[in-house]
């Protein structure tokens, strides 16, 4: 299991007068906290929110537990479309909300080279006459990680070729 964190903190360098008061200088507007747990299919097992600074203290904290509407949800199977239809609106925190949409990509960075093999090292490649063998997960994902760019033929030689139309596009929430 992994924990996947987002957070949204906002600070002012002068006293803000809020509605609910005024915030002195250097004590945040918000601090927002998104966390899920994921499985190694990214599937959510748990989630929980927290408001720790808000604009409207004793009424943005009523959000958080909203968030548990996650759990059920993949990360890379329409997350970020599913967790607005869950959450946007008067249904969650706009804020902690659009925290969402960076859980696939952290989720990424959590699984490269633990999960998933992001290196060059090891399997068969195209130019072994394995047509079926994939390449290291973040191939193809990006602009600099295009099969026809320069990091792919300089690190990853035996994947560097013409576009690989087979695979995802961004991979990142196949949304």
């Amino acid at each position: 299991m992994w924990d996947i964190e987002a957070c949204l903190t906002d600070h002012k360098p002068r006293d803000v007068a809020l509605a609910s008061g005024i915030r002195p200088q250097g004590l945040p507007i918000h601090e927002l906290w998104l966390r899920v747990t994921i499985d190694r299919d990214l599937n959510v097992v748990d989630a929980e929110a927290s408001s720790e600074w808000v604009p409207y203290p004793g009424h943005c904290q009523s959000a958080p537990p909203a968030y548990r509407a996650l759990i059920g949800l993949n990360l890379f199977r329409n997350f970020r479309r599913n967790a607005n239809r869950l959450l946007a609106g008067v249904a969650g925190c706009s804020h902690l909300t659009e925290l969402c949409a960076v859980l696939p990509t952290a989720a990424i960075q959590a699984f490269a080279g633990d999960v998933w093999n992001v290196r060059e090292e090891g399997g068969e490649g195209p130019d072994q006459g394995d047509v079926h063998a994939e390449p290291p997960f973040q191939l193809g994902r990006c602009r600099a990680l295009r099969f026809d760019g320069e990091v792919v033929r300089q690190y990853y030689p035996r994947w560097y070729g013409p576009l690989r139309p087979d695979l995802p596009g961004d991979g990142s929430t196949k949304e």
